[in-house]
Order: structure tokens, then C-alpha cells, then sequence
């Protein structure tokens, strides 16, 4: 597809590294500060799919931003400005090795593991004669090892977290309490707008004084599940799927197609037709998550926008 930004290659002034990753490129700059670019790339089973897909960056972008203005009071975060649909600026930190993972009902990853017979995740003791899509008793925390690129995401239990010093069990008790309370305050902006949040991942960091704040992405279709509360309970009682706003469609999409990230897999062809359906529904997830309609940024040329906004903002 035209018109999405699916690699980048800046100079900023005071320019010192770049890290790649599945869907963000990001600038480190002197004085602490990073450049971090919202791409139109699209990952699922921890691969990088072929195409961009419109609008996809800005849409996750700008939800972030707006879920981190709307936590602010509750937990601090990295964030600046954002002086282009594509870009968020702000301080960098020291990323902990960890994603925290908060799940308060039975689906996605939680759900296939569950129907392979396992009653544990990340340490944690799952109920019995649970349905896929039910809620949990109460919100779950299940961890998981931050990839370095390329590799998959592991699972692992907040003893092994402690045990193998990959967090201080000080920080660690800092780390839940903003996952909990970042789940929370969540849990009532998406009921605010007819809808469930299911699960989500918070990454978090340390800045140069020591102080913890979240980083990345907060309640964006990438990082969330999302259900539709009306009809909710009833597609429960009658054994239906949940309608979802998440990425999972795409997910679904791709299981279809025999393929789910595993070795000798092929990557399926995705049309020009699918994509378009596949921003569309990111369109949808954006105006349902925020309440706002969405604006479509000028694509003619994402890059030279992107520098020039980035540079007037830099001076």
C-alpha cells in the first residue's frame, strides 16, 4: 500500500542511536530525550507483516497519548509532546525487562493455554470449568519477559522475575501497584464507552533520577483486547464469540491461513482489499476507544511531515 510509513531513517539533531522495533522506531537524542516514531507496521505471532496499514501509527499514537494524559494523575509517565500524529517525545529511561500483563477475563493467550489443559499462567492458579471470555474472579498479573528483537515475548511468574534479579522485588511491588491501578482507571474510561477492557500489557522504566514511569503504548488496539459490553453476557450464556475491538481479527485472520508465527509456517498474502478493511477496523477501534472522530492526517508524504514537525518542535 502507498501511503503508509513502514521503515524511517532520520537524523535528528543530537542524533545518538536508533532501535527498531516491531511497530515504533526509536530516536535516542542528547540531553535524555527520545524520538519515538508510531509506524504503520503490523505484528502479530511476534512477526512483522509485509505491508503497512493506513493510518495505523497515527491511530495508535494519538490513543496512547490521550490514555496517558487521562492516567497522568495516577501513575507518571515518559510522555512531553506530540508534534506530529506519528511521534511522541519525551525523557528516556532504563525500560525494565518485563511486560506487565493484566488479564481480567479468560481470552487470547490465557484462553488457548487454558484450553490445553494448563491451570496455571505466570505462577498464577487459574479457577476450573472456566469458558473462554468469562471474567476472572478478580484481575489477573501475568508477566512476561521482554523480547529483544526478533524473539518471542516468554511467560514467566513474578518468582522467577525476583529469583533471577531480572526486577527488585522493591520495584516489583511499584510495578504491580501501577498495573493494578492503570488496569483500573482503564477498566472505567472503556465502560464509559460501552466497552470491556479485557487485558492489556504496561511497560514501564526508569528515568535518570530513579523515578518509575509508564513508557510505550497504554490501552491501544495493539496492546488491549477490548469487548462490546452490550450483548456481552448473552453471547456468554449461548456460547458465542465476543465482538472484539482488538487485533485479534487480524490474529483470527492469520490462524485461518495456517499460520501462527511457528517454524516452516508461510506468512500469508495479505490483499489490498484486506488491508483496507484491516484500517478501517482500526478507524472503528479508534473512535470507540477515544469517543473522538478520527482525523486523517495528510499521508501524501508521512516522512517530510514527520521531519519537519519534529524539527520545529526540536528548535
Amino acid at each position: 500500500m502507498k501511503n503508509t510509513i513502514t521503515k524511517t531513517n532520520f537524523n535528528f539533531p543530537g542524533q545518538e542511536a536508533v532501535y527498531k522495533g516491531k511497530v515504533r522506531d526509536v530516536y535516542s537524542l542528547q540531553n535524555n530525550k527520545l524520538v519515538i516514531v508510531a509506524t504503520d507496521r503490523l505484528s502479530a505471532f511476534d512477526v512483522v507483516m509485509p505491508k503497512g496499514i493506513p493510518y495505523k501509527g497515527q491511530i495508535l499514537n494519538q490513543i496512547a497519548t490521550k490514555m496517558m494524559k487521562d492516567t497522568e494523575d495516577l501513575v507518571p509517565n515518559w510522555l512531553e509532546a506530540t508534534p506530529d500524529p506519528n511521534v511522541a517525545i519525551g525523557e528516556k529511561c532504563e525500560p525494565f525487562k518485563v511486560e506487565m500483563v493484566i488479564r481480567g477475563y479468560m481470552a487470547g493467550h490465557a484462553a488457548r493455554e487454558y484450553k490445553s489443559g494448563k491451570r496455571e499462567l505466570c505462577g498464577v492458579a487459574l479457577p476450573e470449568d472456566m469458558k473462554e471470555n468469562d471474567k476472572f474472579p478478580e484481575p489477573i498479573i501475568t508477566p512476561a519477559t521482554k523480547a529483544e528483537q526478533g524473539d518471542h515475548d516468554e511467560d514467566i511468574s513474578k518468582e522467577e522475575i525476583l529469583n533471577r534479579g531480572i526486577v527488585s522485588a522493591e520495584d516489583y511491588a511499584v510495578l504491580e501497584d501501577f498495573t493494578r491501578k492503570l488496569f483500573q482507571r482503564g477498566t472505567e474510561i472503556a465502560s464509559k464507552r460501552g466497552l470491556i477492557l479485557v487485558d492489556t500489557k504496561y511497560e514501564f522504566g526508569k528515568t535518570s533520577e530513579g523515578k518509575i514511569v509508564l513508557i510505550d503504548e497504554i490501552h491501544t488496539p495493539d496492546s488491549s483486547r477490548y469487548f462490546y459490553a452490550d450483548g456481552y453476557e448473552e453471547r456468554q450464556k449461548n456460547g458465542q464469540p465476543q465482538k472484539q475491538l482488538s487485533k485479534e481479527f487480524v490474529r483470527q485472520w492469520l490462524i485461518e491461513q495456517g499460520f501462527q508465527g511457528k517454524e516452516g509456517q508461510q506468512l500469508p498474502e495479505m490483499s489490498d482489499s484486506y488491508i483496507t478493511t484491516v484500517s478501517e477496523r482500526y478507524i472503528e477501534l479508534f473512535e470507540n476507544i477515544t469517543g473522538e472522530k478520527f482525523v486523517k492526517s495528510d499521508i501524501s508524504d508521512i516522512e517530510a511531515r514527520i521531519e519537519k514537525n519534529v524539527l520545529d518542535y526540536l528548535k
